[in-house]
């Protein structure tokens, strides 16, 4: 389920092996890679790459190997049936399939300003910075956001880059954040707090060069130098049609392996494989699980290793028969093999 960077790279590599593969998305191919008009750190792109191509040209790909893909039908409901998982789909069709691979991706708030829009990737960036961080030594990074994620990246930030400005809408940090993380924040030499201040433009050459500030209480303007933006103002995955029994974190985005906790119903002897759900046979991949790392090679990476986990649940069923209780597929449902 999904067609971003997550669920075009599952799809490659699934149908490459083989497996009956079948992408859903209710809008189109790329997800929120699409947006971003040049990604300059994927590899193998010296020169960058759109999100929009990559995405087109993932698409061929796993078209190419047999990978069928469902445009403009949004997912309503998932739920199982002996050995098999169903998808529900906005016009009333039931898919059926042995596994189920959730890439639904998370829709972050933007900033909404033309000039810093043309350089995601390029600079601008949605998400802490992890990825990133490394490659900020002696250089200026600025952080929009004022929650916990906000200051746990600044923190990570402030250990590579020569300087990490906060800037922060609200009137102080204890508005929206925990208090040891502010603590932290005020004890780390090489960071800045502008509090009452918002981001409202910005640009460069090809890649961030400069920011323009401005402080809500006096309207006034400043243009800084800066290397590198990471916006950490909110997102929401796309999970709210799940059913209960998959786990999720305070914030929506789901659980998987290590991190789904006791005492969800799970009928199966072994615990959850790395990706795998609260829910046996369903794997989710990309943005839209819990503490992934919100980038596109990222994405791309656990795609893969989510056909790799499929072959284990195959593998594991193959060697213990009857988990779940059988029960016939709904009718004209298709497989995912």
């Amino acid at each position: 389920m999904g067609a971003g960077p997550a669920g075009l790279s599952a799809a490659v590599y699934g149908a490459s092996e083989g497996l009956r593969t079948l992408v859903v998305d209710e809008g189109g191919i790329g997800g929120q890679a699409r947006s971003s008009s040049r990604i300059r750190n994927y590899l193998g792109f010296p020169k960058g790459v759109s999100g929009a191509r990559l995405a087109e040209q993932a698409y061929e790909q796993a078209s190419v190997f047999g990978a069928s893909f469902v445009f403009m039908h949004r997912a309503t409901a998932l739920d199982r049936s002996g050995d098999r998982l169903n998808v529900s789909l906005s016009d009333d069709r039931r898919i059926g399939a042995r596994v189920v691979i959730l890439a639904t991706g998370a829709s972050y708030r933007r900033l909404g300003i033309p000039s810093l829009e043309a350089l995601n990737g390029a600079g601008v960036f949605y998400g802490g910075g992890a990825s990133e961080a490394q490659a900020l030594s002696g250089k200026d990074a600025y952080i929009v956001g004022g929650g916990n994620s906000a200051g746990q990246a600044t923190l990570h930030l402030a250990r590579y880059a020569r300087r990490v400005t906060l800037v922060v809408r609200a009137q102080s940090l204890e508005a929206g954040m925990s208090h040891y993380l502010v603590r932290e924040i005020e004890a780390t030499p090489n960071v800045e707090v502008r509090t009452g201040t918002a981001v409202v433009g910005g640009g460069g050459e090809g890649r961030l060069q400069e920011l323009v500030l401005r402080q809500s209480a006096s309207g006034e303007e400043d243009t800084v130098a800066a290397d590198a933006l990471f916006v950490l103002i909110g997102a929401r995955p796309h999970t709210d049609w799940l059913p209960g029994e998959i786990a999720r974190d305070g914030r929506g985005f789901l659980l998987t392996g290590e991190e789904v906790p006791d005492g969800y119903d799970w009928p199966v002897e072994r615990r959850p494989f790395s990706l795998e759900t609260s829910m046996p046979g369903v794997v989710a991949a990309g943005d839209v699980r819990h503490a992934s790392v919100k980038r596109v090679a990222s994405a791309v990476g656990e795609g893969s290793i989510a056909i790799q986990l499929v072959q284990g649940l195959f593998a594991y069923d193959r060697l213990h028969p009857g988990r779940p209780t059988e029960a016939p597929a709904p009718a004209g449902s298709a497989g995912a093999r």
